[in-house]
């Protein structure tokens, strides 16, 4: 365990604070509630970028880049939406900086006033539809299946890296169709790509739902989400995916010439991810001991760390690791050997460990008489002594075991975690003294969400979408109820 390391026990919130910046992912910068993303977390990014824009691609969708700064007018446009961000947009009035008439610093310079103010996008939907509207004439221009990797910025006021930064890196997909069925069926398709993405790389389960109409995106007429559970017990939204119906159609007068030869507006879809996903990871998995990867996003799969007594033996270690190496990146996986002279093998070991990476190889004098290696799993901490025939198999098929036993454990804990109830004091009870899902009748109304979240802080995180029909009373109300939803204090 590294110095001056809270455990997970004693306090939660440092414990990740801690693990985020002692496992060299990121740190707090100049910029209040921004952060810098460090090469090892910014490397787990781009692992999840990749296999994300892979997903994106194979379902049909291009990548494109539309303005960081939009009108202010637009967002006017589209009422409910200003709504859900106007409390969250950084706004840019001038254009210019000069220095100050006492020469005694830098002023902004009153005679380069926008003459329209522009909004740091919080998020692209505007800016987006104003550019359709060039775009998209007949029903032969549909559908436009667009995504972009970008950065926004949504003004926090109380931030914690990965999870709410005032600045952030995401993805937002952008589609326009001919028919609400379309777009609806896009919108559960997208849910279901992050859902496989969650669970088969990040090896988190996830609830797929609807949010209630107090918790959807704003201007959307139907939000779907993934939401996880932590390993304290609250919630995380993973990823949502929106029907935005034809809302923003109308905004910006997008429309079409159908097949009959009529004009209609667009119906619309949104979805998005972001680093908030690396939150998540963090906290699915990892442990007193530092950062837990599956291998699956794990920049470094697996590290070779020889342990000699001259320079006799390291020649003979070097010939054998490299040639390891290059069978394992043979298999595509990843792999370091490391035989720096400036760091003892403890060392390494404790800070590979702590940096999360899935398999760790020794090779010592001894290992290379015998033929063999001794390989340690970073989740189990399990150690092995294996011959070095047919090595690298062996590996190949350990890294799948790992994965899988990562999300079987995560699913484990999840499963464990939901829990029925029916009256409002065994949900209080349960909420503040075991946390997790509590599924829990709900009389459908937003005065009674508001309500138990006023009271509790806890949310309605999402109606499960393979809810059964349950006749049953509110637990706040006593008002008939025909289906339980999840509620969760989340992040």
């Amino acid at each position: 365990m590294a110095k001056d390391f809270t455990t997970m026990e004693d306090n939660y919130s440092q414990w990740y604070n801690d693990l985020v910046i002692k496992a060299d992912l990121a740190e707090n910068s100049a910029v209040r509630g921004c952060m810098v993303i460090k090469p090892h977390g910014y490397a787990i990014w781009e692992m999840m970028q990749q296999a994300l824009d892979k997903k994106f691609k194979q379902t049909g969708h291009v990548n494109a880049y539309f303005p960081l700064f939009i009108p202010k007018s637009f967002f006017s446009k589209e009422a409910s939406h200003v709504d859900g961000f106007a409390k969250e947009c950084a706004v840019v009035t001038h254009y210019r900086l000069k220095n100050s008439p006492d020469g005694k610093g830098i002023v902004v310079d009153e005679d380069a006033k926008l003459e329209e103010e522009l909004i740091v996008r919080p998020t692209s939907e505007t800016i987006i539809w104003h550019t359709y509207k060039g775009w998209i004439q007949s029903y032969r221009d549909l559908p436009l299946l667009i995504n972009q990797w970008a950065n926004v910025v949504r003004w926090e006021m109380r931030t914690r890296l990965f999870l709410r930064t005032a600045e952030f890196l995401w993805q937002e997909g952008h589609t326009a169709h001919a028919t609400a069925e379309e777009a609806i069926e896009e919108t559960e398709k997208m849910l279901d790509v992050y859902a496989d993405f969650a669970e088969n790389f990040m090896a988190m389960p996830v609830i797929r739902g609807k949010k209630t109409a107090n918790e959807r995106f704003a201007g959307a007429l139907d939000t779907y989400c993934i939401e996880a559970l932590m390993q304290d017990g609250k919630a995380l939204q993973a990823g949502t995916s929106h029907f935005l119906g034809q809302n923003f159609a109308k905004a910006f007068d997008v429309k079409f010439t159908n097949k009959e030869g009529k004009l209609d507006y667009v119906w619309a879809t949104s979805w998005g991810v972001s680093t908030r996903l690396m939150g998540a990871l963090i906290m699915s998995h990892s442990d007193n001991q530092g950062l837990v990867l599956p291998p699956k996003l794990a920049p470094i799969q697996v590290v070779i760390v020889p342990i000699y007594k001259d320079d006799e033996q390291l020649q003979k270690i070097n010939a054998f690791a490299n040639q390891l190496k290059k069978e394992l990146e043979d298999k595509d996986i990843r792999v370091k050997y490391d035989n720096r002279d400036n760091q003892r093998p403890g060392w390494k070991f404790a800070d590979y460990e702590f940096k999360g990476v899935p398999l760790r190889i020794a090779i010592g004098g001894r290992d290379m008489e015998n033929a063999t290696v001794e390989l340690a799993r970073r989740d189990t901490k399990e150690k092995q002594t294996v011959p070095q025939a047919g090595l690298s198999l062996v590996i190949s098929n350990l890294l799948t075991e790992i994965q899988d036993s990562l999300f079987q454990k995560a699913l484990t804990f999840r499963d464990s975690m939901i829990h029925k109830v029916d009256h409002y004091e065994q949900f209080k009870d349960v909420l503040e003294n075991k946390g997790g899902f509590i599924s829990a009748h709900w009389d459908g109304t937003p005065e009674t969400e508001e309500l138990i979240k006023q009271e509790t802080k806890a949310t309605i995180r999402c109606i499960p979408l393979n809810n059964t029909l349950e006749e049953g009373i509110c637990i706040y109300s006593g008002k008939p109820s025909t289906q339980r939803v999840l509620f969760a204090k989340a992040y």
